[in-house]
């Protein structure tokens, strides 16, 4: 269950404590995907050693495999993984509108053929939450239709009606689980997902629909998949003033650190996306200014010095990208960053990326992936000090 702590004076910010089977988090907070049961090129143990306290893993991919009969003979995906922190599964609808090779929405769920075999499946509401049982996840998502922001108006509210439909038959499945004989479904939460395209109109009456079956949260899905980061903040400012203020907001596939302090600014709590993980396999880091060793992690400002001056949808205030492909890393000696890969210089880097070593991607996504984390503790920081 969600507690909320506090309300910033300066936005809509909030701190709060998001209370699972597997532990407390602190919002506003990151997931690091896992989506095939691992975080590409890191172990368990790597990634909560940077500070990881939740992951996401996809309901679709493991559904396929390695399979439920797998997943339930080992005990769930935390013994698979061993990973002992909270897990949010998604509910694989986005997947098989994306992934899938032929895939047909039906009013009872969604048919589809696997990529891996070409065999055949059905999703249901009923079905996926089922699987995520299974899995043993934390946090489970129902499923949604997901279309994408730039449908026009009628096939989203098509989308909108079905999820909504989607949503009462899995409330209705939950109710039935959610007995004193049945722990391991009482200790699940559930998010609801308001869909809805760019029309306030279909945003809003997808979120009233959802709150009227009652969900432990709500994720806004159908965001960052064609838009522009001007539309998505325009969403937020009508949709989350109107979300439960006791429940927890979770918007789904963000972002850039940008994207994230804007979404934060208006009262967003969770997040997930591929980007560091991405950008860091084709030698894309994120770093923090090089500074003085100060602060939190030693050599890094906080979020609330930079923050004032930061431009929507523009980077350089208080992080900067760079290629490490680049030639001008050949010879440089800088370390990677002044904390986990202090020891390592860009230009060792550099040429593993350009010798195509493993170890490249490694090394880049444990950059990454500590800048989201850290940027996120940062966060939370800047709002307890009313700088954000």
């Amino acid at each position: 269950m969600y507690k909320l702590l506090k309300t910033s004076q300066k936005s809509q910010a909030r701190l709060g404590i998001l209370k699972t089977a597997h532990g407390d988090i602190p919002t506003p907070f990151f997931m690091p995907l896992a989506t095939k049961a691992a975080v590409k090129n890191l172990t368990a143990d790597e990634v909560k050693g940077l500070g990881a306290e939740i992951i996401l893993a996809n309901t679709y991919h493991l559904y396929l495999q390695p399979g439920l009969k797998v997943l339930e003979k080992i005990g769930g995906l935390h013994k698979l993984m061993n990973w002992s922190g909270p897990i949010l599964t998604d509910s694989g609808g986005f997947q098989v509108f994306s992934l899938a090779k032929i895939r047909k929405i039906m009013p009872y769920g969604v048919e589809f053929s696997s990529p891996i075999d070409g065999s055949k499946h059905v999703l249901t509401p009923k079905k996926v939450l089922e699987i995520q049982k299974i899995i043993g996840s934390d946090i489970a998502m129902i499923l949604d239709v997901c279309p994408s922001s730039k449908e026009n108006k009628s096939k989203i509210k098509a989308a909108v009606d079905l999820t909504t439909i989607w949503a009462k038959e899995a409330s209705q499945e939950i109710k039935k689980t959610r007995k004193p004989e049945n722990n391991k479904s009482r200790n699940q939460l559930f998010f609801g997902i308001i869909q809805g395209g760019l029309y306030k109109d279909l945003r809003l009456k997808s979120l009233n629909d959802l709150v009227s079956l009652g969900w432990d949260g709500y994720a806004i899905g159908g965001l960052a998949v064609g838009e522009s980061p001007k539309e998505m903040y325009k969403v937020l400012d009508y949709l989350t003033p109107a979300m439960p203020k006791d429940k927890p907001r979770y918007l789904m596939g963000v972002g850039t650190p940008a994207n994230i302090i804007e979404a934060v600014k208006r009262g967003v709590d969770m997040f997930d996306c591929v980007i560091p993980t991405r950008e860091a396999r084709h030698g894309r880091l994120y770093c923090f200014p090089s500074l003085p060793r100060r602060g939190l992690r030693g050599g890094w400002p906080t979020v609330g010095q930079f923050l004032p001056g930061l431009s929507l949808g523009k980077e350089g205030k208080f992080y900067t990208t760079i290629n490490i492909t680049n030639a001008r890393f050949r010879s440089d000696k800088t370390p990677i960053n002044n904390t986990n890969l202090k020891q390592y210089s860009r230009a060792y880097l550099h040429h593993l990326f350009k010798t195509k070593e493993p170890l490249a991607m490694r090394l880049a996504t444990l950059n990454n992936l500590e800048f989201y984390l850290t940027l996120m503790v940062e966060i939370r920081q800047a709002i307890s000090r009313g700088k954000l």
